[in-house]
Formats: structure tokens, sequence, C-alpha cells
């Protein structure tokens, strides 16, 4: 008698529910996963107003933006890298923290915990002859022309690096200098 009478509720409740009238609308519980929300650019002007294909100012950055890095990727560009960049950031813990993060990341499988040039990747005899920071004549503006442009084996880390980044690593490689040269 029970059983009866649930087939009996489910058999009504089915049919209230599927007698629906087709032709009305029905209720939508997401409207806006069915129907997207258009937006208008302001034409050929863009939104905002500004033109499309404006250009910025000259030597102007945009908001966020670094400064480009216009140094050729040459010997002598090298050299003038090395007299004349310095690094742009406050040298505190805060800085060094994130710059040995980066390191560690980045450069500690060949560079090697301590800068000695005994990574994993020298150990194991992948790369021979990475260098030692304590046998190299390097600045804070010759470091970061190598991370833009790369040297022998080592390419460019531009495009895993931001700007700040790359300044915060070598905050932290003239660290593990300064302890090798001790």
């Amino acid at each position: 008698m029970k059983n009866f009478k649930l087939i009996i509720g489910l058999v009504v409740f089915t049919s209230m529910i599927s007698c629906n009238d087709n032709k009305k609308r029905q209720a939508q519980y997401m409207p806006d996963m069915y129907e997207s929300i258009p937006y208008k650019a302001d034409g050929a002007k863009g939104l905002g107003g500004n033109p499309v294909n404006s250009k910025p100012v000259l030597k102007t950055l945009t908001r966020g933006g670094t400064p480009a890095y216009d140094i050729a990727d040459t010997a002598e560009g090298y050299a003038e890298a090395k007299m004349s960049l310095k690094s742009p950031l406050a040298k505190n813990e805060k800085n060094l923290d994130n710059g040995k993060k980066m390191y560690t990341i980045y450069c500690i499988s060949c560079h090697g915990k301590k800068g000695d040039g005994n990574g994993y990747l020298s150990t194991s005899e992948k790369f021979l002859g990475i260098p030692n920071y304590k046998d190299r004549d390097i600045t804070e503006g010759s470091v970061y022309h190598i991370l833009m442009h790369g040297i022998n084996l080592m390419g460019s880390h531009s495009s895993q690096l931001t700007y700040k980044e790359r300044w915060q690593i070598i905050q932290y490689v003239e660290v593990l200098r300064a302890d090798l040269l001790k």
C-alpha cells in the first residue's frame, strides 16, 4: 500500500512538471549563463575616449611598467652595463629574502647554494665551466646585463623574471660573493 501511494504521488508530480507550456518563458536561475552582457567600446576612439592606436608619449612608462633595456648584447654593451647600471632598489631584508627565493628557483641548479658554481647541473657534469662568483669581477650592472641577455651557455632570464626580481637576485648574488671572498 505504501509503494502504491508513492508511485501515484510520483506520477502526479512528474505530470505536473512535464506539462508546462513550452511557449511561455520558464524560470532561469542563472540568466547570465544564457545571455552574455554586451560591452560596447566607444567606436573608433576606444574605451575612455582615447584613440585606440595612440602611442604613449616618448620617455614615459605605462602604469606599472619598467624602463626599456636599451643596452646592446655586445662586449661593449656588457662593459657599459658593468660601469653604469646601479640597482634602484633599497638594500633591505625584504628584497634580499625575495632575491634568495628567486635565486633558489632559477639559479641554484647551476651556480649552487653558495654561488661557487657547484650546482646540480655542474656536479652531474651536464654543464661544465659554470663560474664561481669569487673568480669573476662582477658588478650589479654586469649581472643585470647577463640576466637580460645571457652569456655563453646561460640563456636570458628576462622573460622569467620581473624587473624587480632581477635586482633582488642581484642583491642576493652580491651577498653570496661577499661570503665567498671572506
